[in-house]
């Protein structure tokens, strides 16, 4: 079976490739000037998507060098306490809604204090996983491709994160403790 699986991933990929451009061969597309044509659009859409992931990055740092990050967990501590979220998550909450590497990196933080399978490593992994980088998307990708109105958008995607984090407090909480 693992043999079977391996010679499947090696050649998954080749093959992938050989029917795209036999595709391509058939349907007369000149295949390889797409390809170009498609690096071209990605590199320009890198560079437009470039100041929106620049801002986001240095508010990002002002936020967690400043101590407001800090400020804003203790703030927050008597409804964090009434919804069941450990203070050394409030971060990651905080965070991961911002930001997927600001987030990646209060997880592994966590996870290096505290252990993998401890229960704190456990739902930071699970709060990392059940909840999207809201504010991120809709900063970038809405603003690379102009759209303004964005409000429930917004809406939606916070409603969905908050519930991410309460549901994995739940699972996590009801599994391993």
């Amino acid at each position: 079976m693992v043999e079977s699986l391996t010679i499947i991933s090696i050649w998954l990929v080749p093959l992938l490739i050989m029917l795209i451009l036999i595709t391509a061969l058939i349907k007369r597309v000149p295949a390889y000037e797409v390809f170009v044509e498609g690096g071209k659009e990605g590199l320009q859409m890198a560079v437009s998507l470039l100041p929106f992931l620049l801002g986001m990055l240095v508010a990002i740092a002002i936020l967690r060098s400043s101590g407001a990050l800090d400020a804003l967990v203790q703030l927050l501590q008597p409804l964090l306490d009434l919804l069941g979220i450990p203070a050394e998550l409030a971060p990651l909450a905080i965070l991961r809604p911002i930001s997927g590497t600001a987030a990646l990196g209060v997880t592994a933080d966590i996870i290096q204090v505290y252990g993998p399978d401890s229960f704190l490593g456990r739902l930071a992994s699970t709060m990392q996983g059940s909840t999207d980088t809201t504010l991120y998307i809709l900063t970038v990708y809405f603003g690379a491709v102009g759209i303004k109105k964005m409000g429930n958008a917004l809406k939606i995607g916070l409603i969905a994160d908050f519930i991410g984090i309460i549901v994995s407090v739940i699972i996590v909480t009801w599994l391993f403790s």
